[in-house]
């Protein structure tokens, strides 16, 4: 195709929701109406559809079958009426909340999003080839205009600022140990889904791409004078696929795109717990009296702990890994050992790679099986990892998927272990000679790592289903695309020990959950480079407590291993802010639920929330937790206070003083080591375990903190209440409703469904003087030692 001839479309079908462009040489372009908010593009110079099925989307549902879903298929979207118009040069699609134009010369698309009963602009195609119907290249490209102030957010884990604007990223899942959380990329997982805000115009909108391909968003960072200011996607091959997916707000956007692609896992309560781990452990040739000295300092130090992700020295031969093998001169009885651990209540999770070495025991019954990707000429696509070569095992093979279940039960789930850690499972194969089996359809395995690697978890989590039926699976996994929150907690990789990581890993965070994947944490103290000092270990804690994974995990260049008391002086404030990880843990959990049932993201920017507060899309170190908790990490060394920008629109209640500032302005608090920056919004209820906690004595006791409106005000806050691990099982709520004046604070309780408990504890700030009146139970008033005001009520089982 030249460039002085681009091709022109004329609509050749109208087929319900879909409609089909063609152009006289053969290109094609499909368009489809698929929700209200949602329309696709599809795009096939030549008319050549390169993957004739999607792993990525799954409207509203749990999964997709292995073998993947129809590019085609259009059930569980509501596919609504839409108002079609054909003039001599363009197409118009409008829904109620989208219109779409496309210009039928060379193909170029406007977005319009309905605001407040108004059509304002969203997003512009590039007016110089913004589609690539061979111009230049194979490559699949498509170019917008880049307008003024843009912001965007997205794109999975990316290191830097939240705002990608002006920057380049390449999604090429790699085993980037040691990563520097403001400049290294690429990193380990590809989510080819960015969020564009305009402030001026309020309103944003999301363009998920729709591809297995190694591919590279440019954000602003190239600049090219005859094309004017523009941004652009590219890919190394496969189709251009992509959806539009109106907000106006980015949170909504972002509640569309999950549900997109599938409802997010619900794992159970104990994901939520500490998780012990080290490599050093399990490194050691006495490993199995370290994993046990493990408990018992845990124990001394009474450091409550629920699960250890068992690194994988267990499979060591040498210096070594072999997975699903045992070395039993360090673990003489796996089974005992499980078992040593389920008795203090703590759930090993052990790490598994998709790689067999060469000389693995059982390589050759699996080369021999062709449950490998292999070359042509049916020799193993040999890649290095770790220090050996070897090669990965092919997870588009239903035979290898059926072996890889196997060995899961066999050489884990049987033993007692009840979870997974899949690692080290970004497929990094570089050569065209490498064919992955395909179902049947054999393809060049590079042209879909990603999907290796949701197979792997989709078949690690297949296993742990069929061994425990009716238990709720804990799956953790490293690398992925797309789809993984349906199966997996994450985390962002193999970080390096510093305070610049942990201010950036931060945003990090955030980006994920922005792009769907919201059950996340990091390795609390940095895994590799030096060990981290008391300082940055506490820092670190304080504000791991508040993601939904918390684990202290490394592989320190000295040698040392991050562990709660790693620094005795330290050690008390740890122990401490891991029983506060244990209070909160009914607010994570409720979050999780509504991240599960209503795709609400679980931390997300203040921007989230405030959306009309500029001064929340500034780049800052605070994050929203659920819709009330405002976290603001201490990211210098030195520092005990910290100044904290309140969102305008609420009143922000100091947790921890009861204190209450207007928001609109920055405020300085106190940040001790015992104490991390928190703050409640203004007329909301915290649901909290009350219980005392100590190390292998777990207990339950429901309450909430009470942060009423100082004048008039109402709002119903709920703690959702489940045995915690039960796969569709019974459940409850207790809920509150609270209404409060210059005079009083009225609390209504309710009791709704399957609740443990009778009692509930309700807190209140030190500075509430109104009278508290409680109906739904009998209730007794005290004040505790700190001033807050604690009332017990007991309601009765309904």
């Amino acid at each position: 195709m030249s460039l002085a001839s681009p091709p022109r479309f004329h609509l050749a079908a109208t087929k319900a929701n879909r409609l089909t462009l063609e152009s006289d040489q053969g290109d094609v372009a499909q368009l489809f109406v698929l929700d209200a908010d949602i329309i696709r593009v599809m795009v096939l110079p030549g008319g050549r559809l390169d993957m004739a099925r999607t792993w990525a989307i799954a409207p509203g549902q749990d999964d997709v079958p292995p073998q993947g879903r129809d590019r085609f298929d259009l059930s569980d979207f509501s596919l609504p009426d839409f108002i079609q118009t054909l003039a001599a040069d363009s197409l118009t699609i409008e829904t109620q909340c989208v219109r779409l134009t496309v210009r039928l010369s060379g193909l170029f698309c406007r977005w319009e999003i309905k605001v407040g009963g108004e059509w304002r602009r969203a997003a512009r195609d590039r007016q110089t080839q913004a589609y690539n119907f061979g111009y230049w290249d194979r490559r699949v490209r498509h170019y917008l205009r880049r307008e003024p102030g843009e912001q965007y957010f997205g794109l999975g884990e990316r290191a830097g600022d939240l705002n990608r604007a002006g920057q380049r990223y390449e999604m090429r899942n790699i085993d980037a140990m040691g990563y520097s959380a403001r400049t290294t990329d690429p990193l380990y997982k590809h989510i080819p889904f960015v969020i564009t805000r305009n402030p001026e115009a309020d309103l944003s909108y999301g363009l998920f791409y729709d591809t297995l391909s190694d591919c590279v968003f440019d954000l602003g960072r190239e600049l090219d004078n005859y094309h004017g200011a523009y941004r652009g996607f590219s890919a190394r091959h496969g189709d251009l696929d992509y959806y539009f997916i109106a907000g106006p707000r980015v949170d909504q956007v972002t509640r569309r795109f999950t549900w997109l692609t599938g409802r997010p896992a619900f794992l159970p309560r104990w994901g939520l717990g500490y998780s012990g781990s080290t490599m050093s452990y399990t490194d050691a040739p006495d490993a199995q009296a370290r994993m046990a000295e493990f408990l018992e300092r845990c124990a001394e130090h009474d450091i409550c702990c629920d699960s250890f992700h068992l690194s994988s020295g267990y499979t060591s031969i040498g210096a070594k890994r072999y997975v699903f093998h045992w070395n039993r001169d360090k673990f003489p009885d796996p089974t005992a050992f499980a078992q040593s651990y389920a008795d203090q209540g703590v759930r090993l999770c052990a790490n598994i790679k998709p790689c067999l070495l060469r000389d693995h025991p059982l390589f050759e019954d699996a080369r021999s099986r062709g449950l490998l990707i292999m070359d042509p000429q049916g020799e193993p696509a040999w890649v290095q990892f770790w220090d050996e070569v070897g090669a990965y095992l092919d997870f588009t093979n239903p035979a290898a998927l059926a072996w890889w279940r196997d060995q899961v039960t066999t050489a884990l789930l049987d033993h007692g272990i009840v979870s997974t850690w899949n690692d080290n499972n970004e497929f990094e194969i570089w050569t065209d000679r490498a064919m992955a089996h395909g179902f049947g359809a054999p393809f060049e395995a590079w042209r879909a790592k990603p999907l290796q690697t949701l197979l792997m978890i989709q078949a690690s989590r297949a296993a742990q289903v069929a061994h425990a039926p009716t238990q709720r699976p804990f799956l953790v996994s490293r690398s992925g695309g797309v789809g993984m929150h349906r199966y997996a907690q994450t985390w962002s990789g193999d970080n390096y020990t510093s305070w610049e990581t942990l201010k950036y890993n931060i945003k990090m965070g955030l980006g994920l959950a922005l792009s769907g994947v919201s059950n996340i944490g990091h390795d609390i103290g940095g895994f590799s480079g030096p060990a981290p000092d008391a300082e940055l270990l506490v820092r670190w804690v304080q504000f791991g407590v508040f993601m939904p994974r918390f684990s202290i995990h490394s592989w320190n260049d000295d040698g040392g291993v991050n562990e709660p008391w790693m620094h005795p002086q330290a050690t008390p404030f740890v122990r401490d802010l891991i029983k506060l990880r244990l209070k909160l843990i009914p607010y994570l959990y409720s979050l999780l639920r509504a991240y599960h049932r209503d795709y609400e993201p679980v931390v997300r920017p203040t921007f989230c929330d405030f959306p009309d507060d500029p001064l929340c899309a500034r780049e800052n170190d605070e994050m929203m937790l659920g819709a009330d908790l405002l976290v603001a990490p201490v990211v210098e060394a030195g520092a005990l206070a910290r100044s904290v920008y309140l969102p305008a629109g609420a009143g922000w209640f100091d947790v921890w003083s009861g204190v209450l500032h207007e928001g609109g302005r920055a405020v300085s608090l106190d940040a001790p080591w015992d104490r991390p920056p928190l703050l409640a919004r203004e007329g909301c209820a915290i649901p909290v375990n009350l219980a005392e906690q100590h190390f292998g004595r777990p207990a339950d006791q429901r309450g909430f903190w009470v942060f009423a409106h100082r004048c008039d005000g109402a709002f119903t806050a709920e703690s959702y209440e489940d045995d915690g691990e039960t796969a569709d099982g019974p459940d409850g709520a207790w809920r509150l409703v609270v209404a409060s004046d210059a005079e009083q604070v009225r609390i209504a309780v309710e009791r709704r469904g399957v609740v443990a408990s009778t009692l509930l504890i309700l807190i209140l700030p030190a500075g509430e003087a109104r009278a508290i009146v409680v109906s739904g139970g009998g209730g007794a008033e005290e004040r505790l030692s700190d001033g807050r005001r604690q009332v017990r009520v007991a309601v009765a089982a309904g």
